[in-house]
């Protein structure tokens, strides 16, 4: 008999819209370190007709991925590419150790993309942007902050509620300082 759960069981895919696939296979390859394990060449009618594509796949730790569209008409990546410019709101987070995370910034900063790091406080985070400008953060998160996984579960509804009400006073007191202090 089948397990049956809930909710689903992890990420698939997440996927994007890129301009170069090769730009994007260096990139997530040879800075970020997922391997390319999938490439379908395919062609769907999006309502204008056939329209070659190229879907790339590239692989986390635990089997999900990260994927990329790239069409043979440059046109298709107006129509179905990242808002310009893209939201830094806008972004993949990825789990890392500290190890991991400090290769990848000497890899980026070698191959000349920007990198720059956040100390969030629950997590300390490396944001660099890929060849077409999503943005992709590497994150360790705080032994402190995951010590109290219960505490926060048992708290999340509550807190937003509290913030949907007009209390926007922040509660991350694992921020060494807060932004508002002097």
């Amino acid at each position: 008999m089948a397990a049956t759960s809930s909710r689903p069981l992890r990420l698939h895919h997440h996927a994007f819209v890129v301009n170069d696939q090769e730009e994007t296979r260096r990139f997530y390859e040879e800075v970020i370190g997922l391997p390319l394990v999938a490439t379908y060449c395919e062609e769907e009618d999006f309502g204008t007709g056939p329209t070659p594509y190229c879907h790339t796949f590239f692989e986390l730790e635990n089997g999900a991925c990260l994927a990329f569209f790239q069409f043979a008409d440059p046109a298709h990546v107006k129509r179905f590419g990242l808002a310009e410019p893209p939201s830094p709101f806008d972004h993949v987070a990825l789990l890392a150790t500290v190890d991991l995370q400090a290769k990848v910034e000497t890899r980026a900063r070698e191959a000349g993309v920007s990198c720059m790091t956040i100390d969030h406080g629950y997590c300390t985070s490396l944001y660099l942007r890929d060849p077409d400008g999503l943005m992709i953060e590497l994150v360790i998160d705080c032994p402190e902050a995951l010590a109290d996984d219960a505490g926060r579960r048992a708290k999340a509804h509550e807190t937003l509620e509290r913030w949907l009400g007009g209390d926007h006073s922040t509660n991350n007191i694992y921020r060494s300082r807060p932004l508002n202090s002097e």
